[in-house]
Parts: structure tokens; C-alpha cells; sequence
């Protein structure tokens, strides 16, 4: 049974978030199992964890979403000046709710623009989404000066840091994202399209399978998914700006690798996501905690992924 559990990907996984919580637990055993650091955890993951499930999906075909952070905070940076500038109007549940909306329409519209660019101009989705990023970068900076865009309305804070019968709001959406979009994957035409394209966009095609359209739905999901990611990252710190997550890029990647997903395209599990994004959760607290800095943190991010990458190619290729 172990032997069948190693030769797939989520059991390497499970097992390697098996260790990683292990060994934080014996190196900080009084914080990193404390009642303060699981929770705040649980409220952490969600926003970066939201992003890699929008990278995990461009990667299912192949291609790449680099633009998920500027989509986010743009996403974010216009639902907070919404609600400053209707505030005097009202503070309820109508304007949240219609800042949400907003913000929404503002990452479909993202994702939709990365499809144009991908599918019907045929630019590469890693220089095409690195400079879309770019461009939502600078369009957030533009509309808000460089600065935090702040006194957002009571109701937005409870969206990142409330509870939900006793269960972090950011994690009950993380989990019914996941959930969804499992399902959509694996039991629907789109998903089946989604998984076909990646692994031969030329038989795709030749299977008279509509790829352009693929590729617009394949973005504007992970538009949608940037979107909600921000308002997420936007109602935890209560204010939105231009440059919030920007190590979360590298984060997603890793993550999105490290759980399975076939960066060329065809295979992927969600399942394997959320491994890969606990591990990384248990990682990154466990070196806060260790008092790594930034920098360290993020050159054993890069040197994980790269490692991740090879292991994959050469298990890979014992198995052609």
C-alpha cells in the first residue's frame, strides 16, 4: 500500500505535508502548535491559496496566468474607492454587495482581456500575462496615487477575519471554491475541453473543439478567482493597494507545481493543490516563526520549485 501511495502525486504530497508539520512542531513545539498560530493559519492561506487554484487552471492548458496579483489588487483597489466614494449613501449590505459585484466584473473583464491576447492574437500566456500584470499594476497605481485606499465600511473586515460557526470566513470560501471548481473540472464538457487542450492543443483542434473559447473561459475564471482573492486580501488588512501580495506570485506558482499540475498542460488535481498549499502554509508559518527572513523564505521557494520541476521531468520520463 505505501508503495502505491508514493507512486502518485497526492500521496507524496500528503505525506510530504505529513513531515513539514512534523518537523515545525518538534523545532517550535509551544507557537506553531499553539491555539493563536493554527488559527491564524487558517485565516492566512486562503488568499494566496485562492490565486494558485487561478494559476493551477492556465496551467491545465498549458499556458499561465502571471497576472493574477496586478488582477487582484486592481480588482480590489476598485471595489475600495466604490465604496469610499458611495459611503455617505449607505454602509450596508447593498453596497458590499455591490462593491463585490464591481470587483467581480473588473476581474472577469482581466481575465477575458489575457484570453483575447492569448487565444485570439496567439501571444505566449507567459509574456502576455506578465505584461497584463504589469498593466493592472499600473492602472491600481493610477487610480489610487501609490497610496492604500482605507475607511472601508465595518461589514468588508468580516469578510477576511470572521467566523463562520466557529470556522474562518476566508476558509469556508477557499473551501467551496475548491469544491466547485473540482467538480467543474472533473465532471464537466469544460473541464474535459480544459484537460484535452492541454495535453494536445493540435488534436483539440483537429477535433473541430471550439479552442479559442476554451481559452477565454480558462482566463476569465482565473480573472474571477483573482478577484475574489483580492477582496479577500483587501477586507483582511482593511484597505486596498497597487503592490499588496506581491510575493504571492512565486507562492502560487510553487504551489500549483508542487501539487500536481502538469505545467505543459493536461494533467492536473485540486486535490493535490490543497495538499501542496498546506504544506506551504506550515512552511512559511514555521520559518516566521524560526525568524527566517523574506529574503531566505523566498530563494527556499525558488529552490523548491526548481526542485519540484525536476523531480517531475525525471519521473516523468521513468515512466515513458
Amino acid at each position: 500500500m505505501m508503495t502505491r501511495i508514493l507512486h502518485t502525486t497526492e500521496g507524496r504530497l500528503a505525506i510530504i505535508t505529513l513531515v513539514v508539520f512534523a518537523v515545525m512542531s518538534i523545532l517550535s513545539p509551544d507557537r506553531f502548535l499553539s491555539p493563536a498560530n493554527l488559527t491564524s493559519m487558517a485565516f492566512q492561506f486562503p488568499e494566496f491559496a485562492i490565486l494558485a487554484l487561478a494559476v493551477a487552471v492556465a496551467m491545465l492548458t498549458g499556458g499561465i496566468d502571471l497576472s493574477v496579483v496586478g488582477a487582484a489588487n486592481l480588482s480590489a483597489v476598485t471595489a475600495a474607492l466604490f465604496m469610499g466614494h458611495f459611503a455617505g449613501e449607505g454602509t450596508g449590505t447593498g453596497l458590499l454587495l455591490a462593491a463585490v459585484a464591481l470587483s467581480l466584473a473588473v476581474g472577469l473583464l482581466a481575465g477575458l482581456f489575457n484570453g483575447v491576447l492569448v487565444a485570439t492574437f496567439g501571444l505566449p500566456p507567459i509574456l502576455a500575462t506578465l505584461g497584463t500584470g504589469l498593466i493592472y499594476t499600473g492602472l491600481a497605481i493610477a487610480m489610487t496615487g501609490g497610496s492604500a485606499v482605507m475607511g472601508l465600511p465595518p461589514a468588508v473586515a468580516w469578510v477576511g477575519n470572521g467566523t463562520l460557526l466557529g470556522v474562518p470566513v476566508p476558509l469556508v470560501i477557499f473551501a467551496i471554491l475548491a469544491a466547485l471548481l473540482g467538480l467543474i473540472l472533473s465532471r464537466t464538457a469544460f473541464g474535459l475541453k480544459t484537460r484535452m487542450f492541454g495535453a494536445n492543443p493540435l488534436a483539440a483542434r483537429y477535433a473541430a473543439m471550439d479552442t479559442d473559447r476554451v481559452l477565454l473561459k480558462v482566463y476569465a475564471l482565473c480573472g474571477v478567482l483573482s478577484a475574489i482573492a483580492g477582496l479577500i486580501v483587501m477586507s483582511r488588512a482593511n484597505s486596498a493597494k497597487a503592490d499588496y501580495g506581491s510575493s504571492y506570485l512565486l507562492l502560487a506558482v510553487l504551489i500549483a507545481v508542487l501539487g500536481g499540475v502538469n505545467p505543459y498542460g493536461g494533467y492536473g488535481r485540486i486535490f493535490g493543490v490543497i495538499l501542496a498549499v498546506l504544506s506551504m502554509q506550515f512552511l512559511s508559518s514555521g520559518l516566521n516563526l524560526l525568524q527566517v527572513t523574506n529574503f531566505a523564505r523566498e530563494m527556499i521557494w525558488g529552490i523548491l520549485l526548481i526542485g519540484v520541476m525536476l523531480l517531475n521531468l525525471v519521473t516523468f520520463r521513468r515512466r515513458s
